[in-house]
């Protein structure tokens, strides 16, 4: 199997709760908080393990809340690449409304970066990379860290002969247009952040291979993904064009859905499986992850139950 390194930049101590109901100026009685490691990177990880794959986890940690991330991902069985973060790893709640199901998210901030806290992590990374690879770096960017911090990684790592797997919004992803760094291996985004990038409504899956394919043409990746939401996910490359279907499920949370996909698409690469059988993965393990709670990611029972669910067509 491929070497996978997974990056998370901003982890956190996510928190779940409910509570009977969300009202304003009232004490909420919330049950016990589950705990868990999170962050993309980190949910990524997680979800491999969950579905039998192994990956090390390169995570930012920095304090108490950092060292129980620590903890929890050695209690999962996950190997962790430690690096000092400038402060205090953040925290994040998830609370759950008992009387609508509404999920609330608060997230935090995460420390404030320096511009050497980004060389010495661009360092780091670079030397953990796994030769002929794959890193994965999704999730958000703590405060500091630049826009262009993608398009620095490919360039640090294209010696390697790694592949980049970016799952970003937001500046960053707006940047991978006019960087001159190597293409990212793979680009993936949802329906919402491929829309803001275009700067055009794309309703149709053919609008959104279209968009997808343009990108690979201009070499921002070398495989573009757009996750249509409940819809499903759009593949394109320079030659082709897929859609994975997504399974017809009950949806209890959709938190951690991208993550599953990313974990799902990525080990069955490793693996050896094709483009097409490797989005199909992907497409099942989202659709099992927004059938379990809060900070829960897919299970491998639920994945291969709904792979059949999920038939891929060129498009």
């Amino acid at each position: 199997m491929t070497a996978i390194l997974t990056i998370t930049l901003n982890p956190t101590v996510d928190l779940a709760v409910t509570t009977e109901a969300v009202q304003p100026e009232r004490k909420l009685r919330c049950s016990h908080p589950l705990s868990d490691p999170g962050g993309g990177g980190l949910n990524v990880s997680r979800a491999i393990a969950a579905l039998g794959g192994n990956s090390t986890a390169f995570a930012a940690l920095g304090g108490p809340n950092g060292d129980q991330v620590m903890r929890l991902l050695a209690a999962a069985g996950i190997g962790v690449c430690a690096f000092p973060a400038p402060g205090e790893t953040r925290l994040s709640l998830t609370a759950t409304d008992q009387s609508t199901g509404a999920q609330y998210r608060f997230v935090m901030p995460g420390p404030e970066w320096s511009a050497r806290d980004v060389s010495r992590a661009l360092s780091r990374i670079a030397r953990a990379a796994p030769e002929g690879g794959i890193v994965v770096l999704s999730g958000s960017q703590p405060p500091g860290v630049p826009p262009d911090f993608p398009a620095q990684l490919a360039a640090r790592i294209s010696r390697t002969q790694a592949r980049l797997f970016l799952d970003t919004s937001g500046p960053p992803l707006h940047h991978l247009l006019s960087a001159t760094a190597p293409p990212a291996g793979l680009l993936r985004m949802d329906a919402l952040e491929a829309e803001e990038l275009a700067g055009r409504p794309l309703p149709e899956r053919a609008d959104s291979a279209d968009f997808a394919q343009d990108l690979v043409q201009r070499g921002v990746a070398e495989v573009v993904l757009v996750a249509r939401g409940g819809e499903g996910n759009v593949l394109a490359t320079r030659e082709a064009r897929w859609f994975a279907q997504a399974a017809r499920v009950p949806v209890v949370s959709k938190v951690g859905a991208g993550d599953s996909f990313v974990a799902a698409f990525t080990l069955a690469l490793s693996r050896g499986k094709s483009l097409p059988e490797a989005l199909q993965d992907g497409a099942a393990a989202a659709s099992a992850a927004v059938m379990s709670p809060a900070t829960d990611l897919c299970r491998a029972s639920d994945m291969r139950r709904l792979r059949a669910q999920c038939p891929v067509s060129e498009v």
